[in-house]
C-alpha cells in the first residue's frame, strides 16, 4: 500500500524522470506532497527519487499492464499529474508515419486515460483530489506538420472538459495546463536527437522554463478544494501564438 507518509499528501507525477516532470516532483516535494513518481528511464528517475525520498515506480503509461501495477496498492492521493506525453516528427499529414501517430496518442491521450481511471477512486477518497492534466497550446491551436501532436493535444483538452463534467459533485478537480514553447527536451524527442534542428526551435527567445510550469502546477494543487482552475495558459512573453515568435536575432 502507497499513501502519504507522515500524514503528508500523497502526489503521483508520470515522466518524472526529466523536464517539467522532474521539475514538478521537486516543486510538490518542497510543498510539502509525499511522492509516488513513475517514468520508463529508471536511470534516471531513481536518483531523483532518492534525492527528493520519493517511491518511484517503473511506468509505461502506454502499456495498460505497467500503468495497473503502477497505481496497485494507491489507496489515498491528493494529486495526479498526468504530465507523460510528447512530440514525433513535423511531418504533413500527407508524409507522417502512422507509427509517430500512434506512439503520440499511446502515450498523450490513451496513457492519460488510463492513468486518470485507474486513480479517480483514490482521488475521491482523499477528499480532496485533483488531476492535472499537463496539456499544451497546441490544444487550441495548429499549425503545419503539427497534426499528429496538436490533434492528441486536443484530445487532451476534451477529456479534461469532459471530466469536469463527469467529476461534478465529487470531491475531485480537473485542471489542464497549457504551456506554450517550454526549452527542455521536447524538441530534441520530437527530432530524434537532432541537436541543432532542437535548438533552432528556441532561437532568440527566452522560453518558459520546466521550473515554471511546475510553479503553475503546484499552485493549482495547492488552492483550497472548492476551488477548480479550469485551464491554465501559459507563454513566453515573445511568443503570441504557436505561429508567432517575435525572435531576437
Amino acid at each position: 500500500m502507497v499513501n502519504g507518509k507522515q500524514g503528508r499528501p500523497l502526489a503521483v507525477v508520470t515522466g518524472a524522470s526529466s523536464g517539467i516532470g522532474e521539475a514538478v516532483a521537486r516543486r510538490l516535494s518542497a510543498e510539502g506532497f509525499d511522492l509516488l513518481l513513475g517514468a520508463r528511464r529508471e536511470g534516471l528517475l531513481v536518483p531523483l527519487a532518492a534525492e527528493l525520498g520519493a517511491s518511484w515506480r517503473h511506468l509505461d503509461v502506454a502499456d495498460q499492464d505497467s500503468v495497473t501495477e503502477f497505481c496497485q496498492g494507491v489507496e489515498e492521493l491528493a494529486v495526479l499529474v498526468n504530465n507523460a506525453g510528447g512530440a514525433r516528427g513535423l511531418d504533413p499529414v500527407e508524409a507522417a508515419p502512422l507509427e509517430d501517430w500512434r506512439w503520440m496518442w499511446e502515450v498523450n491521450v490513451l496513457g492519460l486515460v488510463a492513468m486518470t481511471r485507474q486513480l479517480i477512486p483514490a482521488l475521491e477518497r482523499s477528499g480532496r483530489g485533483i488531476v492535472v492534466n499537463i496539456s499544451s497550446t497546441a490544444a487550441f491551436e495548429v499549425y503545419e506538420g503539427g497534426a499528429g501532436y496538436t490533434s492528441a493535444k486536443h484530445a487532451v483538452h476534451a477529456i479534461s472538459r469532459t471530466l469536469r463534467l463527469e467529476l461534478a459533485g465529487r470531491p475531485v478537480r480537473v485542471t489542464e495546463v497549457c504551456p506554450g514553447m517550454v526549452e527542455t527536451d521536447f524538441s530534441l524527442n520530437r527530432f530524434r536527437g537532432d541537436a541543432g534542428r532542437a535548438a533552432q526551435v528556441y532561437r532568440g527567445v527566452e522560453a518558459l522554463t520546466a521550473a515554471d510550469v511546475a510553479d503553475v502546477v503546484a499552485f493549482a494543487a495547492t488552492r483550497p478544494p472548492h476551488v477548480d482552475l479550469d485551464q491554465i495558459v501559459m507563454r513566453p512573453v515573445q511568443q503570441a501564438a504557436s505561429h508567432k515568435v517575435a525572435r531576437r536575432e
